[in-house]
């Protein structure tokens, strides 16, 4: 029969454990959670600021239509009130009104356009530079 007697390696080898894993818990665990919540944060206001983007594109659309949808109404008031006036005025002004719509329509394209477009940048650019860092915390190294 053999017995076996516990020796005082066995409490040296179980220090050895929990000191390591107190060691890795600080240096490695704690930092590694602690970046993944501050990107975890970063997503989170990104999406925030990408909804609000989002909703701000919608109430301009919104105004844009509105707009347009007063001015042609705008626009088939006068023309009644023209046809009373007489034909050749009716057809002067009703000419000076179907020319500024779609220049206002195209103003207001063009600033919606311009404005989705410098959001489009702002959030390339913010996902590219949060993405490079994303990468190069994964790899440990500087991405190019």
């Amino acid at each position: 029969m053999v017995t076996v007697i516990p020796d005082l390696t066995l409490l040296v080898q179980m220090a050895n454990f929990l000191a390591l894993v107190f060691i890795l818990n600080y240096l490695l665990y704690k930092p590694i959670l602690s970046i993944i919540n501050r990107r975890k944060k970063q997503l989170e206001e990104l999406q925030n600021e990408i909804t609000l983007f989002k909703d701000s594109v919608n109430k301009k659309a919104a105004e844009y239509d509105e707009k347009l949808n007063k001015a042609k109404s705008g626009a088939s008031d006068m023309k009644k009130e023209i046809i009373g006036e007489g034909t050749q005025q009716a057809k002067s002004i009703l000419d000076a009104i179907r020319s500024e719509i779609p220049l206002m329509a195209q103003e207001t394209q063009k600033k919606m356009d311009a404005e989705m477009e410098a959001a489009r940048k702002v959030l390339h650019g913010q996902s590219r530079t949060l993405a490079l860092e994303i990468a190069e915390k994964v790899l440990g190294r500087r991405v190019q």
